[in-house]
């Protein structure tokens, strides 16, 4: 138990520390940043389900300004627990992609973090990488609702790397007006 609260201490410092250096770029934002909040599926594609929960900050600072009516690239932090107590602290970069006229987004997103196994499925490493994307409607009022798909799994630098992926559902809003 004393190691589990060192673990999840330790992802809360890191996504805490990131937040601070992301907040410190707002002031160049494109788009309001958000937040997300998801729940779904653990290892959805294995007999190993579990529920899993996450919340996400987005930032809205682009690091494509003159690209921003085509492509947005924006870092963003996370964390992620599971039912089965598998923690996960991470940050990465998202792109987002408006498709058209449709208020939908394609938003594919890659990140790294520390993982945590709690009583999960062994990935092999504490250092895991996470790659998916979410297609999602945007209301009005900039609040999104998304599906999400992604794979985790330590990229080979163990020789234990079964992977998990997940299927989420998104909601997001924005930070301030």
């Amino acid at each position: 138990m004393r190691r589990t609260v060192k673990n999840v201490c330790a992802a809360v410092a890191m996504t805490a520390a990131g937040l601070g250096v992301m907040a410190a770029n707002t002031a160049q934002a494109a788009d309001p940043d958000m937040i997300a909040l998801g729940a779904g599926a653990y290892d959805v594609l294995h007999n190993n389900k579990a529920g899993e929960f996450r919340g996400e900050y987005r930032s809205g600072w682009s690091m494509l300004p003159f690209a921003k009516d085509y492509v947005t690239l924006s870092p963003q932090l996370g964390v992620m627990a599971t039912t089965d107590r598998t923690f996960y602290g991470y940050g990465g970069v998202r792109f987002e992609i408006p498709l058209g006229k449709t208020n939908l987004y394609l938003t594919p997103a890659a990140n790294v973090g520390y993982w945590y196994r709690g009583d999960g499925k062994n990935l092999g490493a504490r250092i895991e990488f996470k790659t998916g994307a979410e297609l999602a409607y945007q209301f009005s009022n900039k609040q999104r609702l998304g599906l999400a798909f992604d794979h985790m799994s330590n990229a080979g630098i163990s020789k234990t790397n079964p992977g998990v992926e997940s299927l989420m559902v998104f909601y997001s809003f924005p930070l301030g007006k």
